[in-house]
């Protein structure tokens, strides 16, 4: 499981379900299994061929479907894994009755086709890897690759289910998702709210000292209006007595002046 996944993420992310072995086996198995009936079985005498097919084929469509449906559906990927499952036992079944009803050999380990047989099933997970035996192998050695790829097809689901359980109990299932995804929504709002709050009570923190500070600088301005005033009026007022002084003084100059040039006496 991805520890970095987004808690708010609703839809699980899409898997390239191509590119998956469980996928890629599971073509190999229908594609061998419609062949095998092809030239195995008889078209209307044997119920089986049809049985066969539409087992292989459930396999491989279930899968299929099961991994789309994830990406909205955590429980329907479980069950459609589960019934592809179910259908390659079916299919196994039928693989194994074949061979054993004809009293054909199913090989073990110990036999010296076994080795081979299960390693090249193991590490080979493409059709064309497969497909030019489908002529040449016998029944035989044919349901043998069938049952050793559909025991590791097996092996495969049982990991990828058991993964998916621990998702689905961790994570939940896309009502669970849908959830969280609205409840971090939410959460993210309500915080966003709350810083929107706590700036508006800083910036009116903010102006109300603004505020005192203006109404502080308006006292000063109308105490310094009203000294100036004051001063302004000392100052014309001694401006006005010294000027009338001055042109007494002047007044009284012109005078002895004249008196001067006629040779009056001034007593």
């Amino acid at each position: 499981m991805d520890e970095s996944k987004d808690n708010n993420q609703i839809l699980n992310k899409q898997t390239n379900w191509t590119t998956l072995f469980i996928y890629q086996k599971s073509e190999v198995i229908y594609h061998l299994s419609f062949c095998f009936c092809e030239r195995f079985i008889h078209l209307y005498k044997d119920r089986t061929r049809d049985q066969v097919i539409q087992a292989a084929r459930s396999c491989k469509q279930n899968i299929v479907e099961g991994l789309e449906d994830g990406v909205t559906s955590s429980e329907m990927q479980l069950k459609l894994l589960n019934v592809a499952r179910a259908s390659l036992m079916e299919l196994r079944e039928d693989f194994t009755d074949y061979l054993k009803s004809r009293h054909l050999r199913i090989f073990k380990k110990g036999d010296i086709e076994y080795e081979p047989m299960v390693n090249y099933c193991r590490y080979h997970n493409k059709l064309e890897e497969y497909e030019p035996f489908f002529e040449s192998w016998t029944d035989e050695v044919m349901g043998n690759y069938a049952l050793s790829l559909c025991h590791i097809i097996d092996k495969m689901l049982i990991s990828f289910l058991e993964k998916l359980e621990k998702e689905f109990i961790t994570e939940g299932g896309i009502k669970e998702r849908m959830y969280r995804a609205r409840t971090g929504h939410l959460n993210k709002q309500d915080e966003k709210i709350k810083q929107q709050e706590e700036r508006i009570k800083n910036l009116e923190t903010e102006n109300a000292r603004l505020n005192t500070s203006l109404s502080e600088a308006n006292s000063k301005v109308v105490a310094w209006a009203e000294s100036y005033n004051n001063l302004k009026e000392r100052a014309l007022k001694a401006y006005y007595s010294q000027k009338d002084e001055i042109e007494s003084l002047k007044a009284e100059i012109k005078r002895l002046k004249e008196a001067k040039s006629t040779g009056d006496i001034i007593i």
